[in-house]
């Protein structure tokens, strides 16, 4: 039996479909494209997301859409992923609920946000972290680009409270220009 390429991407993309929704039912929060080359994880959410308000909505995500775009990536190039839980009282999602969300979106590049979001993913990979020789890579301290399983991670420690401080945004640019896409921009 021949399978077309149509047919193969659709099924793709519906199981994929599938293993996010199932995933959303487990309390994850997400937004923008599952099948872009970078995600950003957001730990500490302001009001409005706590408020069920959509991920990364606010001047955040409109700061990081910029900044993607200025470094190359294209303006669909954007997912968000909470590893703060979706119910109402925001626990901090499961670790291996992280993990498989993480996997299931497979990113290139993630950016974690604030100190919640790099404590999460220490906690998700600490097998992989663990072989990383440099320690303040190994740690994801602030600025390092580490390289894990395959995909480029960079910390930040407060992007969004960063947006007040000029010098504070000037310095999370610098960081974020160290994770432009792998490929050319189309």
């Amino acid at each position: 039996m021949r399978i077309s390429t149509t047919e193969r991407k659709n099924a793709f993309v519906q199981a994929t479909k599938q293993e996010l929704e199932a995933l959303q039912g487990r309390g994850v929060r997400m937004t923008g494209n599952a099948f872009s080359p970078i995600v950003l994880v957001k730990g500490d959410l302001n009001d409005a997301e706590r408020a069920g308000g959509e991920l990364l909505a606010g001047a955040d995500g409109a700061a990081l859409r910029s900044a993607l775009g200025a470094i190359g990536y294209a303006p669909e190039d954007f997912c968000g992923l909470s590893c703060t839980a979706s119910s109402p009282e925001g626990d901090p999602l499961a670790t291996e609920v992280f993990r498989e969300a993480l996997e299931a979106l497979d990113p290139e590049a993630v950016l974690l946000l604030d100190d919640v979001a790099a404590d999460a993913m220490r906690e998700a990979y600490a097998d992989a972290l663990a072989v990383i020789e440099d320690f303040d890579t190994a740690m994801l301290k602030p600025g390092l680009v580490a390289h894990v399983l395959g995909r480029r991670v960079l910390a930040l420690d407060g992007f969004e409270a960063a947006l007040s401080d000029k010098r504070e945004k000037q310095r999370m640019w610098a960081y974020i220009k160290q994770l432009p896409p792998a490929g050319a921009p189309y």
